[in-house]
């Protein structure tokens, strides 16, 4: 208002006018005298450098009744906000999922959280093959460090083999500069999700909630030893007997024994689904019943 009256030399009127604000408005003046509150807020605030306004607030309405807002105006007017240190968030590149052809491919690993019966906190390791869905490995145990994970890879690469890549989220066991140090010694890619996008690593996400869903959710963990032994059951169970909708209804390990034949015709592709299943393929129509022809009956006279 005042730039407006000073610049085009116009009259208070035809300012106010235009502007729609009544004259007494634009010509008030506050009163008010912050002097007292200024002076009590710049001794609390030097007291307690990292109180905010409103702890100060709480501590100025001990010894006289004050609003909070106003609190808050002398409070910004003398630059006190206290500035927050913001959390580094880890950054992670987006990678294209490469196409599978093969097992050993690519790993995924994740950890679930369960309890047992006396309450102790129990945390398994799972590993699955991405291409074959096998379950290479289920670590229980009470706590699972970098180097217990790195222990039980490379048991599991002693019997197949090691991994080209291996996929997990941004833990701290399986971003630490041992579990790094060993993947870069092993020759292995560690592929890190984005955080919080964990549909990135979607295979060993299904697995996970197969197993809450068919195994701990329905056992009953006595101890730690009874929980080893339920899940690794649940493990030989999960590979030989149970039939996978991913793999067409096969086993995985009847589709891995599948992709590793030399005789398959085509082992690089998911077997086809037999007939029957409700997954969209038709099954085979019965023939329709051959009509026979039959000689008309003759009628009588009624």
């Amino acid at each position: 208002m005042r730039r407006l009256v000073d610049e085009f030399r116009a009259s208070e009127r035809r300012v106010c006018g235009l502007m729609e604000i009544p004259r007494m408005s634009y010509r008030y003046r506050s009163r008010r005298d912050d002097s007292g509150l200024r002076e009590r807020l710049l001794k609390l605030a030097r007291e307690k450098p990292r109180f905010g306004y409103r702890r100060l607030w709480v501590m100025l309405t001990s010894e006289e009744r004050v609003n909070h807002k106003r609190v808050w105006r002398v409070y910004r007017d003398l630059g006190l906000s206290v500035k927050r240190t913001r959390r580094k968030r880890l950054e992670r590149a987006l990678r294209p999922r490469p196409v599978l052809t093969a097992p050993n491919q690519e790993w995924a690993v994740d950890f679930v959280s369960d309890v047992a019966a006396s309450g102790r906190r129990l945390r398994i390791f799972t590993v699955v093959d991405s291409y074959t869905r096998e379950c290479l490995a289920l670590e229980v145990d009470t706590s699972l460090p970098s180097r217990r994970v790195t222990r039980a890879l490379a048991e599991i690469m002693d019997r197949r083999g090691a991994p080209v890549s291996i996929r997990s989220d941004n833990g701290p066991e399986v971003s630490s500069r041992h579990y790094l140090a060993w993947c870069i010694e092993k020759r292995i890619d560690a592929v890190h999700i984005q955080p919080g996008k964990p549909t990135q690593n979607a295979h060993i996400e299904s697995f996970n909630g197969r197993l809450r869903d068919e195994c701990l959710n329905v056992s009953w963990f006595w101890n730690l030893f009874d929980a080893r032994a339920k899940i690794a059951a649940w493990r030989e169970d999960y590979n030989s007997r149970r039939p996978h909708s991913a793999l067409r209804y096969l086993t995985p390990e009847e589709f891995a024994r599948r992709a590793a034949s030399p005789s398959s015709p085509s082992n690089i592709t998911r077997p086809a689904l037999p007939q029957g299943f409700p997954d969209g393929s038709t099954v085979a129509a019965a023939p329709a019943p051959a009509l026979t022809q039959t000689r008309p009956r003759e009628e009588g006279p009624i």
